[in-house]
């Protein structure tokens, strides 16, 4: 994987055009047949504090695709400033709006209109002030130099074709010493050159996936330090894409790492 478009292997204006129309069916259909896991099952099994998934109503939960828990890393802390990239309808942000509590805020952004509607009138039935959403991409992040103290994102940046672009916005983004937690597929097991060209294998989570050590690499290239990988999550058990990823030793891990001071 390189930064530079002309050698990717796939077109990154036409991967976003079919990941949005994956995930508007997410949004507008979160009972349908996926190749992952969803909904409160799937926050059960990467380990969410129940308590907090409990209290959200079912539409905050429903469409909710992630493939870890970027929380349990590392906990946030009280008045953090959040960015969440590739928010969809708002669970996670939802999640890190209790954590950070009513001094902290949080900002989900997301590009596919469907997952921003349905997240903004979850936010607004909540009534969650500290809680904002925005529409963009992960390569050009509508906010501000240096206002996060954490970034995170859940099964998101896999789906990005220039994914250097993305750890560059990541680090413009977070402030000196603030924090990096995302959760991601890592593959064990190289993907083809034949696969990584198709797209419908990207937006299954297979082609855009990394191996542990090229994550790290690519992480450390962007300018963080004290790079840490949790351990895997085998998040595609039981899934219809359980197939692809046991091909790929696909599993699932939370990467943190900080912007140095």
């Amino acid at each position: 994987m390189t930064n530079t478009t002309t050698s990717l292997p796939v077109d990154p204006k036409a991967l976003r055009v079919s990941v949005r129309e994956k995930y508007r069916e997410v949004a507008r259909h979160p009972d349908g047949h996926f190749h992952f896991h969803s909904g409160r099952p799937l926050a059960a099994l990467l380990g969410y504090d129940r308590s907090l998934v409990d209290a959200l109503p079912d539409r905050a939960v429903e469409s909710f695709a992630g493939v870890a828990n970027p929380f349990g890393f590392h906990p946030l802390g009280q008045d953090d400033r959040l960015v969440d990239i590739g928010s969809g309808s708002g669970f996670d942000a939802f999640v890190a709006a209790r954590l950070v509590g009513p001094g902290g805020s949080v900002v989900g952004v997301d590009m596919t209109p469907e997952m921003l509607a349905k997240a903004r009138e979850t936010s607004a039935l909540l009534g969650l002030d500290n809680v904002e959403f925005r529409e963009g991409i992960a390569e050009d992040l509508p906010i501000e130099d240096g206002w996060a103290d954490v970034v995170v994102s859940n099964g998101v940046l896999n789906l990005v074709a220039e994914k250097h672009a993305v750890f560059t916005e990541i680090f413009r983004v977070l402030h000196p010493g603030g924090r990096l937690q995302f959760a991601d597929i890592a593959v064990g097991r190289q993907v083809p050159p034949e696969a990584t060209c198709n797209i419908d294998l990207w937006t299954d989570c297979i082609a855009g996936g990394l191996s542990r050590q090229e994550w790290q690499s690519m992480i450390e290239d962007a300018g963080f330090i004290d790079v840490k990988v949790g351990p895997g999550v085998d998040v595609f058990a039981g899934a219809a894409g359980e197939r692809n990823a046991r091909r790929y030793d696909v599993l699932a891990h939370v990467f943190y790492a900080r912007k140095p001071q």
